[in-house]
C-alpha cells in the first residue's frame, strides 16, 4: 500500500474504475490504511459494521440530503477520518457526480495577511445541522435512509482553520460549510461574513476534479486536505454507494507542527 499512499499524497483523491468489490473486499481494502473511524448517527448495514450504504430510492427526491454540501467526513469529531473510501453500487443514468475541492490551494491562493490571519483561529464543528434531534422526523420520511439522531449532533469540536497535514506538515486550510458552525475567538457577527467567503472561496471550480460514476467505481481520498459533495440532479431514479472511512487522528495547527510536535504524525 505504500504506492498507494505515495500516489494520495500526491493527487489526493484515487480512482479504480469498474474495481467492483464485494464489501468485504471493501473493508479489507480500507484495513490496509489504518483502523477504522467510528461512524456516529448514521446505522451501518446489517452485513458489516463499518460500511454505511449512501442512498436514495427512485420516488425520493434528491433535495434533502444530510450532507448534501461541501463537507469534509465528519469534521465534527475530535479525531476525524484520514481517508474515505467509497464505491458506486447503483447510479443514476444521468447525475449524482462527486466533486473535490483541494484545500491546499485554497490556503496558498489566500494573500499572506490572510493566511497569518486564519492560522490564529480555531473553528466549531458540529453536528448540528445535518444530524440534530430536529431532523428525525425528516430521515424517518426517507425510505432508503438508516439515521439516528440524537443530542450529540448538538456538541461543538474546536480544530485549527488552518491545519498542517499530518503526514508533511504542509498547511492546509480545515473548514467547511456542512459542519463549520462558528469561529471560536470571534463573535459570530465576525465570524459569519468571514465563514461565507471562505465557503466560496475554498470551493473555487478551479480548485475541483469530478468524477461521473459508473457501478463498481471505487474512489479514495484524504479528508484532511480536501472537501467534497455529491450532486443531487438525478430526480426520478436510484442512487446507492457504500462508503468506510480510516481512523484520523486529531488535526494539528501550524504551530504545533513547528514546534516539534510528533503526536500527529505519529498517529
Amino acid at each position: 500500500m505504500v504506492e498507494v499512499k505515495a500516489a494520495i499524497e500526491r493527487h489526493l483523491v484515487l480512482i479504480w474504475p469498474r474495481s467492483s468489490l464485494t464489501a468485504s473486499e471493501q473493508v479489507e481494502f480500507t484495513h490496509r490504511f489504518g483502523p477504522p473511524s467510528p461512524v456516529p448517527f448514521i446505522q451501518p448495514t446489517a452485513e458489516h459494521k463499518e460500511v454505511i450504504a449512501i442512498s436514495r430510492l427512485a420516488e425520493e427526491a434528491p433535495s434533502f440530503d444530510p450532507v448534501g454540501g461541501w463537507h469534509s467526513d465528519f469534521s465534527f469529531l475530535a479525531e476525524p477520518p484520514s481517508y474515505t473510501v467509497l464505491q458506486a453500487i447503483n447510479v443514476p443514468p444521468f447525475g449524482g457526480d462527486t466533486i473535490w475541492s483541494n484545500q491546499y490551494l485554497a490556503y496558498e491562493t489566500l494573500s499572506p495577511l490572510m493566511q497569518d490571519f486564519l492560522a490564529c483561529l480555531r473553528a466549531d464543528h458540529s453536528a448540528m445541522n445535518a444530524f440534530g434531534p430536529s431532523k428525525q422526523a425528516t430521515f424517518d420520511a426517507l425510505d432508503d435512509a438508516d439515521v439516528v439522531t440524537g443530542p450529540d449532533a448538538l456538541e461543538r469540536q474546536q480544530h485549527p482553520v488552518v491545519i498542517a497535514h499530518q503526514d508533511s506538515g504542509r498547511p492546509t486550510l480545515y473548514i467547511n460549510r456542512e459542519y463549520t458552525v462558528g469561529l471560536s475567538d470571534l463573535t459570530a457577527q465576525e465570524a459569519q461574513p468571514l465563514l461565507d467567503l471562505l465557503a466560496h472561496h475554498t470551493t473555487r471550480p478551479e480548485f475541483t476534479c469530478r468524477w461521473r460514476w459508473s457501478p463498481g467505481d471505487l474512489a479514495m481520498w484524504d479528508n484532511r486536505c480536501l472537501q467534497h459533495m455529491a450532486m443531487t440532479d438525478y430526480r426520478g431514479h436510484a442512487r446507492k454507494m457504500i462508503r468506510t472511512t480510516v481512523h484520523g487522528s486529531r488535526p494539528i495547527s501550524l504551530s504545533e507542527w513547528t514546534n516539534g510536535s510528533k503526536k500527529g504524525r505519529r498517529e
